[in-house]
């Protein structure tokens, strides 16, 4: 079974283990890690107020403890030069070292602490936060409550979503995140380093040009969605250079999300797709799934053209759009899609 996406929030880490249709991160607190704050020089006037849908965020000076929850604001922090004291734990897109691997490597190659890692999602462990002391608290993409941004508020100013949990887009997130740090132009900097790799790596490949796609998921037997044009793991591929089955953008969206669940009944509708992207929670999923009739059915995963990445680590990856993961993903899928692309005319 796959796990549902919910207000566009990446299918990740426990989500997939406990097939919720929520991302919710889980295990304890790593108190055994590094907590030495990082600090870039921020160039942005302070006080600065960042809104968001449950509160404003008045943030006085340049944070140096910073601490994040939800997807990607790490990341961008870090490419700010802002190493956090302390970030939501994904044990399922985890490496062997306990940490998402693109993190792992940026820190190693800076020579920074690894943050502490603690419980988020439903339960954010909100004491392993408090000892960390931090000075802002980023969850711009998050599923946090009103009631947790209430608490969170209470220890230091927290960052939220602009509308809908789960519902900011990558380039936005990048500038809050930047706002919050006092880093703005930075931060249009890495937008912009974001965009030119895209457009490099479609340049890289001009063949792809050419092929059509649809990235689908399902909850449950007879169930089928698909992620519309926007979402951040088919901008993903979308940078590749490869162009979404032009069907997608006929489908409503499901409210609150960037999909479109339409049924296994109107599989048929993607008979167009030179390829399809997908992903499984495990192999007896995978093989569930693909046992029903009307999915086999699709041309695309009839003829083996899919691109359905194992590798936990990878389809998180592949999930998110910040400046760590969009280098460490692109050069991953290439050989996965050269794969599948062989198989469109057999």
């Amino acid at each position: 079974m796959l796990a549902l996406p919910s207000s566009r929030r990446p299918v990740l880490a426990a989500a997939l283990v406990a097939g919720a249709v929520v991302l919710a991160g889980c295990g304890s607190s790593d108190s055994s890690a590094e907590t030495t704050p990082s600090a870039a020089p921020a160039d942005g006037a302070f006080p600065v107020t960042v809104e968001s849908a449950l509160g404003d965020a008045v943030i006085d000076e340049a944070p140096e403890r910073v601490v994040t929850l939800g997807m990607g604001s790490a990341e961008t922090a870090i490419a700010l030069g802002v190493t956090p004291v302390g970030i939501e734990e994904y044990p399922w897109g985890s490496d062997d070292t306990g940490y998402l691997p693109w993190i792992h490597e940026a820190l190693e190659e800076s020579g920074e602490d690894l943050p502490a890692q603690f419980t988020g999602g439903t339960e954010i462990d909100i004491e392993a936060i408090l000892e960390l002391e931090p000075d802002v608290i980023l969850a711009p993409w998050s599923g946090i409550t009103q009631e947790q941004f209430d608490t969170l508020s209470e220890i230091a100013p927290t960052v939220a979503y602009p509308d809908l949990a789960w519902s900011i887009d990558w380039d936005q997130q990048i500038t809050t995140i930047g706002k919050a740090l006092g880093q703005p132009d930075e931060a249009q900097e890495l937008i912009t380093g974001i965009e030119e790799q895209f457009t490099e790596a479609a340049a890289a490949h001009p063949e792809y040009a050419d092929v059509t796609f649809s990235y689908v998921y399902t909850t449950e037997p007879g169930s089928l969605g698909v992620f519309l044009p926007d979402e951040q793991r088919v901008a993903m591929v979308r940078g590749l250079g490869l162009t979404v089955d032009p069907v997608v953008e006929t489908f409503d969206e499901t409210e609150g999300t960037d999909s479109a669940l339409i049924g296994l009944e109107n599989a048929d509708q993607l008979a167009d797709s030179d390829l399809i992207f997908t992903f499984y929670s495990d192999a007896a999923a995978r093989a569930e799934t693909e046992a029903q009739p009307l999915y086999q059915a699709i041309p695309a995963i009839g003829r083996g053209s899919v691109v359905a990445p194992t590798d936990q680590p990878f389809v998180t990856g592949s999930s998110i759009i910040n400046p760590l993961t969009v280098p460490w993903a692109l050069e991953r899928f290439v050989p996965m899609i050269d794969e599948a692309i062989g198989k469109v005319d057999q």
